[in-house]
């Protein structure tokens, strides 16, 4: 059972890098690859804590621009 959540945790974070990496450009983040590359890996802690970048990233998950 504890593998089973592990993985359900681990493929949700996969599928939140590669939904926001491949919708950045929704986004009004700066378009440029480290900035892509460090708001998809840290998505987790950026989407709790900062309300901007959840708004964004609920954007690329929605298809809404």
């Amino acid at each position: 059972m504890t593998n089973f959540i592990v993985f359900g945790l681990v493929g949700g974070y996969v599928y939140g890098v590669w939904r926001f990496s491949t919708n950045f450009n929704r986004t009004n983040f700066e378009r440029n690859l480290g900035t892509k590359i460090a708001l998809s890996i840290l998505w987790p802690v950026l989407y709790i804590v900062n309300g901007s970048y959840r708004q964004n990233f609920n954007r690329t998950l929605s298809g809404r621009d």
